[in-house]
């Protein structure tokens, strides 16, 4: 079996306000958990509950998820920071 090869190049990765968009589907996910809280017994007599708990976990993974983009997003910007500073110190060619 031959291995495949791309034929070209990766488009680059779509950049946006990621920590924003994260932010907000946690968000999202946190109120669909408080909107059940409600009818939990609802929930429980048709054995239902994981749809609570499934909007729980996705609040505490996006709590995650915003750190780690955070992160991410800094990380970017010191990197970006660091090559403006190496470009401003490397001698122009001319």
């Amino acid at each position: 079996m031959a291995k495949w090869t791309a034929k070209h190049e990766a488009p680059e990765p779509l950049e946006g306000p990621v920590v924003a968009t994260i932010t907000g589907g946690t968000v999202v996910w946190f109120v669909l958990f408080l909107v059940q809280l409600p009818f939990y017994g609802w929930f429980a007599d048709r054995d239902l509950l994981w749809w609570v708990w499934c909007c729980a976990a996705g609040g505490g993974l996006g709590l995650i998820g915003i750190w780690y983009v955070r992160g991410r997003d800094a990380a970017l910007k010191r990197h970006a920071a660091e090559e403006a500073g190496r470009a401003a110190a490397a001698p122009h060619a001319g």
